[in-house]
């Protein structure tokens, strides 16, 4: 894909995290800096443990770094005090779980709305633009329905569509696919390129399983809280996928 801006809708410059142990401090990131543009689906990879679940619970503004700059649009997420991060985590991005976190006495669309109805955005056109959206990801016949009664594919697109619903600048997935089959995860990873390109987002997706990027625009590899390669052409990004 072809990037033009010369802004990045998230960008992290240097950003650090650190834990106390026993033996001193244990460093999970390590010196990340990265940019993702409006419009672009970024895979973020690496072995368990390697910090790229931490790095995507600082972006996600649910961690603060123990140094650097995180920038949303611009804003940076580090210095902010604890109120302005959850104002911008509710305002500005998407989170998908790998568990889905449905709230399970709710319907497929009241799931969705919530965040409207969080953000106090619940307007007389907030009904139609769900149920817009909703359709798109192939569940219109499903609205009225709690998440017990869909498959695990549907739970997850639902959690797209409510990821999705306040217009977030940035959308993360931690793992969307790990509960899903072969067929599935293709489905829902397809989907939130699609979505992410659509709407001029930028999106970053944690996994594990390198089949999925071949939806992505850019992979960035990290090891040991540090990122070792950018893959940005899709020939890199082919040979990176037909590894054993």
């Amino acid at each position: 894909m072809d990037i033009t801006m010369t802004t990045y809708a998230l960008e992290t410059k240097s950003v650090v995290k650190t834990y106390p142990s026993d033996t001193g401090t244990i460093q999970a990131v390590d010196d990340v800096s990265l940019q993702v543009a409006a419009g672009e689906f970024v895979a973020l990879v690496g072995p368990s443990g390697s910090g790229k679940t931490t790095m995507l619970s600082m972006l996600a503004a649910l961690l603060q770094p123990s140094s650097g700059q995180i920038l949303l649009d611009g804003d940076d997420l580090a210095g902010m005090g604890e109120k302005d991060r959850v104002a911008m985590r509710r305002e500005k991005i998407g989170f998908t779980f790998q568990a889905n976190n449905l709230i399970p006495f709710l319907t497929v669309r009241e799931n969705v709305e919530l965040m409207l109805r969080l953000n106090d955005h619940y307007d007389g056109d907030s009904r139609e633009r769900t149920q817009q959206l909703i359709a798109r990801l192939g569940l219109g016949d499903q609205a009225d329905r709690l998440p017990n009664q869909l498959s695990g594919g549907q739970r997850q697109r639902a959690a797209i569509a409510r990821s999705m619903i306040h217009d977030p600048s940035v959308i993360l997935a931690d793992e969307p696919t790990a509960n899903l089959d072969t067929e599935r995860a293709y489905q829902v990873t397809k989907l939130y390129a699609e979505l992410i390109h659509e709407n001029q987002k930028a999106g970053i997706m944690v996994t594990h399983d390198l089949r999925m990027c071949k939806y992505v625009d850019k992979i960035i590899q990290i090891e040991d809280g540090r990122i070792v390669s950018v893959l940005e052409t899709t020939q890199e990004i082919q040979d990176l996928i037909a590894c054993p």
